[in-house]
C-alpha cells in the first residue's frame, strides 16, 4: 500500500491492534489457566491444607483465599471483556464503557507476615495473581490512554515550512 493511500485509509488503532496482539494471547491464556488452577487447589487440597492451620492462620487462609478469588474473577472479567473485542463482537470503546464495572485494583493481598502463615501453594498462586493483576494493569493503561488529535494529512513539507514561516515572522 503506497503511502499516501495508507494516510487516505486512515491509521490503525494501536490500541485495537493490541487487543488482537500475542502478548493479548499469550496473557489471556495464562491468565484462564490460573483461575482454573486456583479453582481446583481452593476446592481441592488447599481445602484439606487449611483444615492443618492453626486459627489465626485459618482466619488469614480465609481472607486471602477471599482477595485472591475475588482478584481473579474481576482480571478474568477484563480479560474476557477484551477477548470480545479482538474476536469482533464489541469495539474498544463499547470495552472501555464496560470496563468501568471492572475493579482492576481490587483486593490487594495482605501484608507478608500474614501471607507467609500459608500453605506454600496458596502462596504462589497469591504471587502469580499479583503478577498478573500489574500485567493486565500495565495493559490496560497503554490500551486505553487517551488517543491523540488526529492530524489533518496534508504535505508535511508544506507543515514544516509553515512552522518555519511562523516562527521566523513572530521574531520579527
Amino acid at each position: 500500500m503506497s503511502e499516501k493511500r495508507s494516510i487516505e485509509a486512515g491509521a490503525v488503532s494501536f490500541s485495537e491492534r493490541l487487543a488482537s496482539s500475542q502478548a493479548f494471547a499469550t496473557l489471556f491464556r495464562d491468565g484462564m489457566a490460573l483461575v482454573e488452577e486456583t479453582a481446583s487447589y481452593l476446592d481441592g487440597s488447599g481445602r484439606q491444607e487449611s483444615k492443618k492451620l492453626e486459627r489465626s492462620a485459618a482466619l488469614v487462609y480465609a481472607t486471602e483465599s477471599m482477595r485472591l478469588t475475588t482478584r481473579l474473577m474481576q482480571l478474568a472479567s477484563w480479560l474476557l471483556l477484551h477477548r470480545a473485542v479482538k474476536e469482533g463482537e464489541m469495539t474498544l470503546a463499547q470495552a472501555s464503557k464496560e470496563k468501568s464495572k471492572v475493579r482492576l485494583a481490587a483486593c490487594e493481598p495482605g501484608d507478608a507476615t500474614s501471607i507467609a502463615l500459608l500453605p506454600a501453594k496458596l502462596q504462589d498462586l497469591i504471587a502469580r495473581s499479583t503478577k498478573l493483576q500489574a500485567d493486565v494493569r500495565r495493559l490496560d493503561a497503554t490500551m486505553h490512554a487517551a488517543q491523540p488529535a488526529k492530524v489533518a494529512a496534508g504535505n508535511p513539507v508544506e507543515r514544516q515550512l509553515g512552522l518555519l514561516k511562523a516562527a521566523f515572522e513572530s521574531d520579527g
